[in-house]
């Protein structure tokens, strides 16, 4: 993930203009969201569909069938294949990548999430917890981590990229009625526990006799939004060279150690699917990484008395995470400068702390899954349930959902492709031992505040 970390840095540390429009990855996240949303609203509103396009593997039970489904698709993949490479690679170049390399990588990334899809379509594949994300993420690593694959191919492998596309894309599928009504809890709940765990990972950090700037910079990695909130704070502290590298790879680290560990406690608790997906979004550290176990959880909706629907996994924890996280970051970082600059002494930051900090940390793809909520709401506010259910979702909602499940998996796939465990083992003890004590509260308030004190609201998602 190393790649996107660097992506994400190069973002936050440079001032904004009108060129980042075109220059920055979270604003082409909200250009390719929001292109999809309004070619699915136009064809929509004049008695079309994109749902051509959004081709997904049919559920199946031997594998002739799945052999026939892809043979009598063949041509809507490959037009999905084309404009996935076109749309992503149009962003790739306006942000400086090669093409030469970002798309035969792609190319990979999207056989892959094919095979991936289509064996979470297979009817046995709840049996033996063949979910996708988790099976996205186990393969990326077992690739990444036997050196499969020659390094270059990481131009391809773009996390954040995907990631943000998605969630703009989830937007249109989340109504913005749900967000105005569920939203402050979120707010209350990220607020807190964003609180707490900075607190407790920089207090244990200086106990450690570690440097203010790098208590300041993993205490951000765990309690805001994972690398981007390690790399603002340290930015903003004027941390040293290797105080975000440190955060990011503790924060990695924890993330996909959740994925694997969040779902499988809630449904041996046996939570709704609403109440586990905001217990994720309190608790994970990574908006990829939290996706992936959100999905997962999703997953086991009706089965073994999960209560809820898949889609309450994945809009608890976007409204928890994303509403009520990440949208911090501009706040914190914007706090800590003015902290930094007024109380603490060699920090080397030489410009003074401005509102406009706020504008500049913000992360930009928020505003494109607000703009998506908000224009899917607007179109299919006049619709009666049954018009809902009976043309809406296949035509509309449906295919964006299906665009935004593709989307994920190559998050999902990147992930494992761009973590090496090795280099995971390189952040030292004290910080880890810091970062690990915030991990623990994390969990635990988490739970307490999804499940206990505002349960009622998730469950009822």
């Amino acid at each position: 993930m190393a790649t996107d970390a660097q992506a994400t840095q190069n973002a936050l540390s440079t001032p904004s203009s009108w060129k980042d429009l075109l220059r920055k990855e979270d604003w082409w996240a909200v250009w390719l969201g929001l292109g999809l949303t309004i070619a699915a609203v136009w064809l929509f509103l004049n008695g079309s569909s994109i749902k051509w396009l959004a081709v997904t593997p049919k559920k199946w039970s031997h594998l002739t069938e799945l052999g026939t489904d892809f043979q009598v698709n063949a041509g809507r993949y490959l037009a999905q294949f084309a404009l996935w490479a076109a749309l992503l690679g149009t962003g790739a170049r306006s942000l400086g990548w090669r093409l030469r390399q970002f798309l035969p990588a792609f190319a990979l990334i999207y056989i892959v999430s094919t095979l991936i899809f289509a064996l979470g379509q297979w009817n046995e594949a709840d049996h033996y917890n063949l979910e996708p994300p988790l099976v996205a993420l186990a393969l990326g690593l077992l690739i990444s981590n036997l050196n499969l694959l020659p390094r270059w191919m990481d131009a391809g492998f773009r996390v954040e990229y995907y990631v943000k596309t998605g969630i703009v894309l989830l937007g249109a599928t989340l109504p913005f009625t749900l967000i105005v009504w569920a939203g402050p809890v979120a707010i209350v709940q990220a607020s807190i526990v964003s609180l707490v765990t900075f607190g407790v990972i920089y207090y244990v950090a200086a106990k450690l006799g570690l440097d203010r700037r790098l208590a300041a910079t993993l205490g951000a990695g765990g309690a805001i939004c994972g690398v981007s909130g390690a790399i603002a704070i340290s930015g903003a502290v004027g941390g040293k060279k290797q105080d975000a590298p440190v955060a990011i790879t503790l924060v990695i680290f924890w993330a996909i150690v959740m994925i694997f560990v969040l779902p499988i406690i809630a449904r041996a608790l046996g939570l709704p699917t609403g109440v586990a997906g905001a217990w994720i979004g309190t608790s994970e550290f990574a908006d990829a990484a939290g996706l992936a176990a959100a999905q997962t959880y999703g997953g086991y909706a009706g089965h073994a008395q999960i209560a809820g629907t898949p889609d309450a996994a994945l809009n608890a924890f976007t409204l928890m995470k994303v509403i009520g996280r990440d949208v911090w970051i501009g706040i914190w970082a914007f706090v800590l400068s003015i902290v930094a600059t007024t109380r603490w002494e060699g920090t080397g930051i030489h410009r003074r702390a401005d509102v406009g900090e706020i504008w500049r940390r913000f992360p930009k793809f928020v505003i494109g899954f607000l703009l998506a909520s908000v224009i899917i709401t607007l179109v299919t506010a006049s619709a009666s349930y049954a018009d809902f259910k009976k043309a809406i979702t296949p035509d509309l909602v449906g295919p964006i959902k299906n665009f935004r499940t593709w989307a994920f998996i190559f998050c999902f796939l990147s992930i494992g492709l761009t973590t090496r465990l090795r280099e995971l083992a390189s952040a030292g003890l004290k910080p880890f031992w810091a970062f690990t004590a915030g991990v623990a509260v994390n969990v635990v308030l988490g739970y307490l505040l999804s499940a206990v004190l505002f349960g009622h609201y998730w469950s009822g998602l």
